[in-house]
């Protein structure tokens, strides 16, 4: 958006007015805690629940004066006037937004839905605009006053604290983004892709040819891309190719539907091309990319390749299998149900396939290995460094860190102080299959001409046994991933997880995958083990792929 607009600021505002009386006449204390005195001659207010009558009566009053455009008399009717008036005030002189009618819904105790209808007009165009949202009403501290609870959400549902409402010329030219055949993407078929295409109209708009038009837009105060609300004059888009693809993504949009807080990326192992990428959340952030959670035993992957490389042990090595471990003090235990294992045919592979810990934490001291070793095995051979992706967008390339005492061994099961998200276990997953590491990418570096992270990859003897360990995991009877990688064709491997949450009952679900030359990885915080949800959303994703 141009800068010469004036754009009042969303949240926390605080003003000290002074002078004759009138709404605004308040101190900070009282804009704080409820606007007005507490009554006259120093009357007890009204405390206890909210009445049916004290909702209806104030959302009416909050409403009509926000219809009419008196903002000093509508922010009087919330918990924090200056904040809202700001706001409020933005809303019709620097959004240009006139006409409102605002028609409120079925509420639910002091919490009122309602749905705005309004026009923009800006330089000779005017356009509707409609929306959604709700508000909720709560007693003042100290006036007992039945008042509305201010959040920036009151008056668009996509503000946030310190946004501002602008309508102007577009900050950037509008994108028409592409998919690896020229399939065009739009946020309406692909709704996880809204937040992404935002972005990359910020970053790559000035690159991809096409000329600013005029917009309603939310600008965000810690200054990432706008966010385009409403259209009054079309600009001319520019084409940019992304290396999606839109049949992958839109298997990755249905399957995360189906599980609450879940996330999804494929990419080709080849090439390092992101196919899709897609979240279900309630809000706007790409877990997908920016995640930063334990992955649970999907992390054995890269402890397997420190165990090989490291000439611990071999696929075909021992690796007792015991109800328990116990590593400086803490116990670790299997997932319940498994059954232990110590005798010959206790294997790294067999430990694997089944995701049995106490095979992993029993090898975890073995010589040469350090504190430090797993950190190496991740930064050198799978290029998680934590900080130097470039793959178009923001993105988060995961967190192995050195850890001493128990968390050297919980950090081997992906637990501890590990972090990954959806994009770095897939790309564990790339490497893995091709010995070589390939940084992950969405938008083309020639575009741009950004460097490339890099990394040594894997020794082939130890890619080799990565991937049949995979295979194993979805293949062989006592495999984990067996039953959700079943009827999938072509060459298949796969690793299950499941991560504890601090504060939560159920573990987080994981579960990263490869059919031919596609991997992919998923995350849900639904709960469960790595089969229960996650698991079903990769095969979906590696089903479309085929």
């Amino acid at each position: 958006m141009a800068k010469g607009v004036k754009a009042a600021v969303i949240g926390g505002v605080f003003a000290v007015m002074v002078g004759g009386a009138g709404y605004g006449a308040y101190n900070i204390m009282s804009a704080l805690n409820g606007g007005g005195a507490t009554g006259a001659g120093g009357a007890s207010v009204r405390s206890g629940p909210l009445s049916g009558d004290e909702v209806e009566e104030t959302t009416a009053k909050f409403f009509t004066a926000w219809e009419k455009g008196d903002t000093a008399r509508a922010a009087s009717y919330t918990n924090n006037d200056a904040a809202a008036q700001a706001v409020l005030k933005s809303f019709s002189e620097d959004a240009h937004i006139t006409g409102v009618r605002i028609t409120p819904g079925d509420g639910k105790g002091a919490t009122v839905p309602f749905n705005v209808s309004a026009k923009v007009s800006y330089g000779g165009k005017s356009k509707p605009l409609a929306y959604r949202s709700e508000l909720k009403v709560v007693r003042g501290i100290t006036s007992g006053r039945a008042l509305v609870d201010w959040q920036p959400t009151v008056i668009h549902p996509q503000l946030k604290k310190d946004d501002t409402l602008v309508t102007d010329q577009a900050a950037n030219p509008p994108i028409e983004a592409l998919d690896r055949d020229g399939t065009v993407l739009t946020k309406e078929k692909y709704p996880s892709l809204g937040p992404i295409l935002d972005t990359l109209r910020g970053r790559y708009g000035d690159k991809a040819g096409g000329r600013p038009g005029i917009e309603l837009a939310i600008r965000h105060a810690d200054d990432s891309p706008d966010t385009s609300l409403l259209t009054l004059t079309k600009g001319r888009p520019g084409k940019l190719e992304t290396t999606l693809s839109a049949s992958v993504q839109a298997a990755a949009e249905k399957a995360v539907k189906k599980y609450t807080d879940s996330s999804v990326v494929a990419l080709q192992p080849s090439t390092g091309e992101v196919l899709a990428v897609a979240n279900h959340r309630n809000d706007a952030f790409n877990a997908a990319f920016e995640g930063k959670v334990a992955p649970g035993s999907t992390m054995k992957i890269i402890t397997a390749a420190m165990l090989i490389d490291n000439g611990v042990t071999t696929m075909n090595g021992p690796a007792p299998c015991p109800n328990t471990a116990t590593w400086q003090g803490q116990t670790f235990k299997n997932l319940k149900g498994l059954e232990p294992d110590e005798s010959a045919d206790a294997t790294l592979a067999a430990g694997f396939m089944r995701s049995c810990n106490s095979a992993f934490i029993k090898l975890v001291d073995e010589e040469p290995l350090t504190d430090a070793s797993l950190k190496d095995e991740a930064e050198l051979r799978f290029g998680l460094r934590g900080g130097n992706w470039k793959t178009g967008i923001s993105s988060f390339d995961g967190r192995v860190p050195a850890s001493t005492g128990p968390d050297r061994a919980a950090n081997a099961i992906g637990q501890g102080q590990v972090q990954m998200n959806p994009l770095t276990m897939a790309s564990v997953t790339a490497t893995a299959m091709t010995g070589e590491f390939r940084q992950p990418y969405l938008i083309s570096p020639q575009l741009d001409g950004r460097p490339l992270a890099t990394a040594e990859g894997l020794r082939a003897s130890t890619a080799a046994q990565l991937k049949q360990m995979m295979r194993l995991t979805a293949t062989a009877p006592k495999g984990t991933a067996v039953n959700i990688m079943s009827g999938l064709g072509g060459d298949i491997g796969a690793k299950t997880g499941s991560a504890e949450v601090d504060g939560k009952a159920t573990s987080d679900s994981w579960f990263t995958g490869f059919r031919d030359d596609v991997a992919a990885a998923a995350m849900t915080q639904q709960g469960g083990h790595g089969g229960d949800a996650a698991g079903p959303i990769v095969a979906a994703v590696l089903r479309a792929s085929g």
